[in-house]
């Protein structure tokens, strides 16, 4: 697939990235070397010009490189666990409140049906739309600026949930009522103290419950000194999953 003016790029060279959209003018400098407009457009993505990688961007790139962000995103190494933990497919419609800039939806939206996302702040609403729109994401998501306490939902409508904001307990009775018989909940805290109130609450409402987090160390790719990288993306919050129970 060549590259077109006005396309995403994911530009590598050595461990840097850079995902840049080409129009005319576009240039990138990197130590002494240029990487300009020209040399870009009509190759084919997975292209090396110069020292620099041409990459079709993905939607873990775009996350990480792309978005604008006014809150902290939800790092792609959670998001795409906690599609997997929720058990959504094309069939389910999902909740999901607290959307900061969006970066979790757009990872359930590429598996969900549908995805019902509401944000009561509207900087961070108006960023995330802002966000899905460049990159033309969340075609299947229903954006609400309000706060899911004051939304009408019918009952048993949900197949799935996820809940990012700072006391999510006090909206555990109105998340198992919408929620569908033995759907999966999830919930993201950064403190200790949050995950052991939430526990104390939702023992009325969801079984199995789960808290874990998820680290992960990269290593550096040369195979001549392999070792781990001298950063890593350690503790970003703690997940909590269950299942609603009658």
């Amino acid at each position: 697939m060549q590259i077109q003016e006005g396309d995403f790029v994911l530009i590598q060279i050595e461990d840097k990235r850079f995902l840049k959209r080409i129009t005319k003018g576009f240039s990138i400098n990197y130590g002494k070397k240029t990487l300009k407009f020209e040399q870009i457009i009509g190759k084919e993505y997975g292209s090396k010009v110069e020292d620099f990688y041409l990459l079709k961007p993905t939607l873990e790139s775009i996350i990480l490189y792309g978005f604008k962000r006014k809150t902290q995103i939800i790092y792609p190494k959670d998001a795409f666990y906690i599609a997997f933990k929720l058990g959504i497919d094309k069939h389910s419609t999902v909740l999901e409140f607290g959307i900061g800039s969006g970066a979790l939806t757009a990872v359930l939206s590429q598996l969900a049906g549908k995805v019902i996302a509401y944000e009561v702040s509207q900087e961070f609403y108006r960023n995330a739309l802002k966000n899905w729109e460049t990159f033309g994401l969340c075609k299947n998501v229903e954006a609400i600026n309000t706060d899911f306490a004051e939304a009408e939902v019918q009952e048993e409508f949900f197949d799935a949930c996820f809940v990012d904001v700072r006391e999510p307990w006090h909206y555990l009775e109105k998340v198992h009522k919408v929620l569908k018989k033995g759907a999966v909940c999830g919930f993201l805290l950064p403190t200790t103290n949050q995950v052991s109130q939430l526990l104390k609450e939702a023992e009325r409402f969801f079984g199995g419950l789960e808290v874990l987090e998820i680290l992960l160390r990269n290593y550096k790719p040369v195979y001549e000194r392999l070792r781990p990288e001298d950063r890593m993306v350690a503790h970003t919050g703690y997940l909590i999953f269950g299942m609603k129970i009658m």
